[in-house]
């Protein structure tokens, strides 16, 4: 570690730089610990980009934990739809119960209770401590772990929790006693914006005169790589069924992945299948009737964290049988205008968008 001089010319150029660089963000026009705290549930593992529009339309609908610990999980999930990672918004929700059940309606400002919140981790912790209370907490982002790798040349990236502790008290040691908000935020805000994982801007870089990679010339060999495991491809085959001008969809088990999302129904494909063939079986296994397949209306691809998945979509009618299934919480048939009102898992948001830009199709003959 650097000796005090360093660090304090670190905490002065960065809150300089800050200042006059820092982007404008609908989180940072406040001081309100819940907003503060929404923010960085929702940044977990999200770029500031996507984020911003989200964080926007939550704040309108639940601008207090008081009002989200009331609201119905299913407007919660609609909420946060298409962002990713559902277990946030699980999380998030109970979090605003235990704040008005626990904390009288009030985000918790130490440490060990704000770590008792559900989805609050040792990050989330410090980011809402430093920013919305003051405390001086350290963080520790992907962004951070970045800049502080490069610039005291620590081959550390946080894969284990050794490398990860380490980093963490690297962090800890440059937090200044005043304005630590500040300083966290400029710590990410440099990582996100300046300290890139490619061609970094280090010209820019308010740290460049004390960053021992860039005097070495060494940026890409920090912070080491992290070994990738290849991401599984999956072919899956949906089926829009419709009957009677309605649509057949189903809600995912709550635990388990997307838990409490609606979809529409169907499966992996097996070996040697068509994407057809699977479609008839899976809806067979699942709701034990047979479907009449009337056209295939789209090819969907999309990325997960382990998997890559190719979702083939097609229109159905009811062949055979009356359905009846265990496999989800709650199975109904909506009609077109109220089916928006359901969350669903990213993929099938793109079928949504399909039918309710071609409501024509299948609703026109009963079957």
């Amino acid at each position: 570690m650097p000796g005090l001089k360093t660090i304090k010319s670190i905490q002065a150029s960065l809150a300089k730089w800050y200042q006059q660089e820092k982007r404008d963000l609908p989180w940072r026009d406040t001081q309100d610990p819940y907003r503060i705290l929404v923010s960085e549930f929702m940044l977990q593992q999200t770029q500031v980009k996507t984020v911003i529009p989200y964080y926007q339309r939550w704040i309108k609908s639940f601008p207090t934990a008081k009002i989200l610990a009331r609201a119905h999980e299913a407007s919660v999930l609609k909420h946060w739809e298409g962002l990713g990672y559902y277990s946030r918004a699980r999380n998030l929700h109970r979090a605003a119960k235990m704040i008005v059940k626990e904390f009288q309606g009030r985000v918790p400002d130490t440490w060990d209770e704000i770590l008792k919140l559900p989805g609050v981790g040792r990050y989330t912790a410090g980011a809402v401590l430093s920013i919305a209370f003051n405390r001086n907490v350290p963080v520790l982002d992907g962004n951070v772990k970045r800049v502080l790798s490069r610039l005291f040349c620590i081959r550390e990236n946080g894969s284990n929790p050794a490398s990860e502790n380490r980093l963490w008290q690297v962090a800890e040691k440059l937090v200044p006693s005043g304005a630590p908000g500040d300083f966290n935020q400029a710590l990410m805000e440099l990582g996100a914006t300046g300290c890139l994982p490619q061609k970094p801007l280090c010209l820019l870089c308010p740290l460049n005169a004390v960053c021992r990679a860039k005097r070495d010339g060494v940026q890409a060999q920090f912070p080491p790589k992290k070994i990738k495991t290849a991401a599984k491809k999956i072919e899956v085959s949906a089926a829009v069924i419709q009957r009677n001008g309605k649509t057949y969809i189903q809600q995912r088990p709550q635990k388990g992945l997307m838990g409490g999302l609606w979809e529409f129904p169907g499966g992996k494909m097996e070996k040697g299948e068509s994407p057809e063939k699977c479609l008839e079986r899976e809806i067979m296994e699942e709701l034990g009737v047979q479907v009449t397949i009337k056209k295939k209306i789209m090819t969907i691809k999309h990325s997960y964290t382990q998997f890559r998945v190719t979702l083939h979509v097609f229109i159905c009618g009811l062949k055979q049988g009356r359905i009846h299934t265990t496999c989800c919480d709650q199975w109904k048939w909506v009609s077109l205008k109220n089916i928006n009102q359901y969350p669903f898992p990213a993929a099938n948001v793109k079928i949504l968008k399909y039918l309710n830009l071609n409501s024509h199709i299948g609703h026109t003959n009963k079957s």
